[in-house]
């Protein structure tokens, strides 16, 4: 019996199920392994994962601090850069490659949380956006660096020097982040960081009125978000072990965007559910649809119309169905 509840009271606690998630899709590439799932749908399986990763982030930013930025896909691709270049023109360790890839970035995210101070809204996501622009083009220009419309071939990550991880081992990595980021997100926005934000996100004035201090914890947002979004950066340029400046467009920025939107602001099960929405049904079933899949930038077309139907219906995301058929079915028992 005692058991039984220690078990329950475990089960209760969301970090020992953002441990089971992981476990779950660690799981994924050996079923292509044992020939239960095609190779190119775990690449775009890893994908998605990353690109929950990066979401996480932007929830953290949108999400809990009230803030906004379009310049995501540039940062990623920055980290991305940096982690290729330190690992195959320099010859450094992943693990040093992985710390100075998120660190570098998050001076930068600094930077843009101190000129947050003094802009908010569509300003402040006009600054982002050009940032990211500026980020790109720098991609493309600094051939030395990031060789151009070349790209860049990077290697499976090696593991403290001596584990050199395939495809299933780094998808496992990906999953091992992605739990960590979950985690790490949860304890934040639950702990005395997550209510300052909390309260900066519905007015600053009063936040200020409460002692919250705005400039630390913008910079704060600015910085976590940043090093989540350079994370999936440097985990995206050791699974897909390529990197060119057309990855990094302002496309892929509205797309994390739109997956935090679609999934549920504030919510890290949303974040998860709408990468899948996002990355995953364009790729798995509108390329198959005849006509439909012909058409090209389909998936921001679908993009557009899934937001627009979650903001009408779910203005809490797609994760909030969930809740509706909770109560369904509890009202369908009583009956």
């Amino acid at each position: 019996m005692e058991k039984n509840k220690a078990i329950s009271l475990l089960l209760k606690d969301p970090r020992t199920r953002y441990v089971i998630i992981g476990v779950l899709v660690a799981t994924i590439p050996f079923l292509a392994t044992a020939g239960l799932l095609r190779s190119a749908v775990v690449i775009l399986i890893g994908s998605i994962l990353i690109y929950s990763v990066a979401g996480l982030g932007i929830n953290i930013l949108l999400g809990y601090s009230g803030l906004i930025s379009l310049g995501t896909a540039g940062f990623m691709g920055f980290a991305a850069y940096i982690a290729a270049y330190l690992t195959m023109n320099l010859g450094f360790p992943f693990e040093i490659t992985l710390l100075i890839s998120i660190a570098v970035p998050v001076l930068l995210g600094l930077f843009v949380g101190l000129v947050s101070f003094r802009i908010e809204g569509i300003y402040l996501a006009i600054a982002t956006l050009s940032v990211g622009e500026v980020l790109r083009r720098s991609f493309e220009e600094l051939v030395g660096f990031t060789n151009s419309f070349a790209g860049m071939r990077v290697n499976y990550p090696t593991l403290f020097g001596v584990w050199s991880l395939d495809r299933n081992g780094t998808f496992v990595l990906i999953a091992v982040a992605l739990t960590l980021a979950m985690i790490l997100t949860h304890n934040i926005v639950h702990s005395r960081p997550g209510r300052a934000l909390h309260a900066m996100r519905g007015s600053t004035v009063a936040a200020q009125a409460m002692g919250v201090n705005i400039l630390r914890y913008r910079l704060f947002a600015f910085a976590v978000s940043t090093g989540l979004v350079a994370l999936a950066g440097v985990l995206y340029v050791h699974f897909v072990r390529f990197t060119h400046p057309d990855i990094w467009g302002w496309g892929l920025s509205l797309n994390i965007l739109a997956l935090v939107i679609i999934g549920g602001l504030r919510s890290i099960y949303g974040t998860l559910l709408g990468a899948f929405v996002v990355f995953g049904i364009p790729s798995l079933i509108l390329v198959r649809l005849p006509i439909i899949g012909d058409i090209p930038g389909v998936s921001f077309v679908f993009n557009g119309i899934v937001i627009v139907i979650v903001v009408l219906l779910y203005p809490r995301g797609i994760v909030s169905i969930f809740t509706d058929i909770g109560k369904l079915i509890k009202k369908t028992g009583r009956a």
